[in-house]
């Protein structure tokens, strides 16, 4: 009982309640600066409207990201040859009609851009045979030209691989899409004839012109099944190709022709 009443008065004394006054007091500060802190630092109310930025030069975007006192980057860049150098594909966060989120100054806007050029790496196609360098060439995204050179040896293989005119090395970076001049060789050049263009044609169309050069050839359909098939394709690549009028290359050239049954999607991709 005397230990109560002896705790009761030190509670109740001005020494006590002067200290746990102090202790409030400081903790209470702390809060109230914190609350200061934070509602200056992450800019507490502000509200920014994202834009949409898909599809505008990405030139035009940054400087509306600045213009709104926020931060920008550069994720990657994403071969898209079909549109302009520099649009912006993606963008994070999304924009604010779309995700109805705000954003506060200094936030980082991360882009995603368009680039028009890809690079591959040249195959080394010296003493292969043209087949084979046609199919390695077309794997890699890159277009070829035959031309033909007389030799003693080598029949039908590469003697040179050339890009712009010039040697290129196996290894070397080119960009997607360019075209290849392969020097064949050729033991029996044979008088020359005009190249044929046998592009959109059919099965019987191509092979009635190609037996009237009298040139050897082999068809290649990757969607044909049956004889109904062959007949309703048409001609989508040919090699050599055809690349003007007054183009000549030896008559013992052998022709590769590539149908397809379904050429409308052919047509789209390219699209």
């Amino acid at each position: 009982m005397k230990f109560l009443q002896e705790s009761k008065l030190f509670i109740f004394s001005k020494h006590f309640l002067k200290h746990v006054g102090l202790v409030l007091l400081f903790y209470i500060s702390i809060v109230l600066l914190m609350m200061l802190y934070l509602h200056f630092s992450t800019n507490h109310g502000e509200k920014i409207s994202i834009p949409n930025f898909t599809g505008m030069n990405s030139e035009k975007a940054i400087a509306m990201i600045e213009e709104l006192d926020l931060a920008y980057e550069i994720r990657d860049s994403v071969y898209r040859p079909e549109l302009p150098q520099g649009t912006v594909i993606f963008q994070s966060p999304l924009p604010t009609s779309t995700s109805l989120l705000y954003a506060k100054s200094g936030r980082t806007i991360s882009l995603r851009v368009s680039k028009n050029s890809d690079y591959t790496e040249m195959p080394s196609l010296i003493d292969k045979q043209i087949k084979f360098a046609e199919e390695i060439l077309t794997n890699r995204g890159l277009k070829y030209i035959i031309k033909y050179k007389a030799t003693s040896e080598a029949n039908g293989a590469v003697l040179e691989q050339l890009f712009r005119g010039k040697k290129v090395a196996g290894g070397s970076k080119i960009p997607i899409g360019s075209r290849i001049t392969l020097i064949v060789g050729q033991n029996d050049m044979g008088e020359p004839i005009l190249t044929p263009d046998l592009i959109g044609r059919s099965y019987f169309e191509s092979m009635s012109i190609l037996n009237s050069l009298g040139v050897s050839y082999m068809f290649l359909c990757s969607d044909c099944s049956s004889l109904e098939d062959s007949l309703a394709a048409r001609v989508i690549l040919q090699s050599p190709e055809f690349i003007s009028d007054s183009l000549t290359i030896p008559k013992s050239t052998p022709f590769t022709i590539t149908l397809r049954k379904n050429i409308e999607e052919v047509i789209e991709n390219q699209d």
